[in-house]
């Protein structure tokens, strides 16, 4: 027999089940201070969003609602794709610098590069 623990299904390594991680540790944490039982870490995918440009987002998202996931894409993806990626940024850096980011964005679209390589 092994010392290592077992280990579960495999994770995804996107930051969304990190996210999802980091959240759940802060609770377990919590928890154990507090003299409670821990639980287990669930992870739920949400689906995923892909921007190609200014002109092409899609995007898979898990309707939790219907039970089925469904395909997104066009100016509705874009505008998911954007808020998200704004919702990410104000959690790094806080609201104030990403007002100033976005509204800096704003100012110089037209001599930014169309195409994100990264």
């Amino acid at each position: 027999m092994s010392d290592q623990p077992r280990r579960d299904k495999a994770r995804s390594t996107a930051a969304q089940a990190a996210s999802q991680q980091s959240t759940h540790l802060v609770k377990q944490l919590k928890r154990r201070l507090d003299g409670k039982a821990l639980q287990p870490f669930l992870y739920r995918d949400f689906g995923s969003l892909v921007s190609l440009s200014e002109y092409s987002t899609i995007g898979n998202l898990m309707g939790f609602l219907t039970g089925r996931g469904f395909m997104i894409e066009g100016y509705f993806a874009r505008v998911m794709y954007r808020s998200l990626y704004r919702m990410h940024q104000m959690a790094l850096f806080g609201a104030w610098r990403e007002i100033l980011e976005t509204i800096a964005s704003a100012l110089t679209r037209r001599t930014q590069p169309r195409v994100k390589l990264h």
